[in-house]
């Protein structure tokens, strides 16, 4: 399947729908896991023109490791609790970051980013199995209507739960 050039919408209701359907495209039908994470990943960097990385952490017993992503090479593995990432995982919760360097314990990747957003992804019994996370080089840009819009796109990928 090739990728077409959309618009997003600028209204944030109207910009979820639209990019559900965009993720439901490109990763809905996909059985294998990596794949879908990896288009979903790549629709995400594409709809937040300001995002300079896009992807996902897996957990994989007390840490969580690099999933698929577009952008700049990333910390490979990030253990329970520690960063953004970490922290959203032992916390249960999505956190949206503002300026990353006021988060006490951030770990930086790209030296540029300045906000961060990182959703938990969970299974079919309520555990986390994995985190989305998204970076930006613009100070505050991830919302709290992005928070909410991004928890109901993940809940996108519980279909590609299996058992891990």
């Amino acid at each position: 399947m090739s990728y077409i050039e959309v618009t997003y919408p600028e209204s944030k209701d109207e910009f979820f729908k639209f990019l559900e359907g965009q993720l439901e495209l490109y990763s809905g039908g996909e059985a294998d896991m990596t794949a879908a994470l990896a288009n979903f990943s790549s629709v995400l960097r594409i709809a937040y023109s300001e995002a300079n990385w896009a992807g996902f952490y897996l957990v994989n017993g007390g840490e969580l490791v690099l999933g698929p992503f577009q952008g700049r090479p990333a910390v490979t593995r990030i253990g329970y609790g520690n960063g953004v990432c970490g922290t959203a995982w032992r916390e249960g919760r999505s956190i949206v970051v503002e300026e990353v360097s006021c988060f006490v314990g951030h770990i930086a990747c790209d030296c540029g980013t300045h906000a961060e957003i990182v959703v938990p992804l969970r299974g079919p019994g309520g555990e986390i199995w994995g985190v989305l996370d998204m970076d930006s080089t613009v100070p505050g840009y991830f919302t709290e209507e992005d928070r909410a819009g991004l928890e109901g796109c993940v809940r996108t990928l519980e279909r590609f739960y299996i058992g891990r």
